[in-house]
């Protein structure tokens, strides 16, 4: 194969730096999503951490809760989905040159 092993552990040290940069930064970054028109709001971070989630006060309705219970598990789980994607995009942009490391199964 002919790489060269000390070329190999330098990429690999500044793959491990740049994951933990990248990690970093995702606890600063957020995602927001919403459900039923707009009328519930979740904001998470990078880090899969719920930031927030906001509702507008005419969803409240005493006589259905499981409506508003619905559609604020809705938010929540829109906006884990783009936080992970998120995720690994970023991660993907730094893991995506294994494959150029001749390492089988990358």
């Amino acid at each position: 194969m002919g790489m060269n092993p000390q070329k190999m552990m330098k990429q690999m040290q500044k793959m491990q730096e740049d994951m933990a940069r990248v990690q970093t930064e995702l606890q600063d970054e957020t995602v927001s999503a919403s459900a039923g028109g707009g009328a519930v709001t979740a904001t998470v971070s990078g880090g899969l951490e719920l930031m927030s989630v906001k509702l507008k006060p005419e969803v409240v309705d005493p006589d259905d809760v499981e409506m508003l219970e619905d559609t604020i598990v809705a938010a929540v789980n829109e906006a884990m989905r783009q936080a992970q994607d998120l995720a690994q995009k970023r991660i993907g942009a730094i893991t995506g040159g294994l494959s150029g490391l001749g390492i089988p199964g990358l």
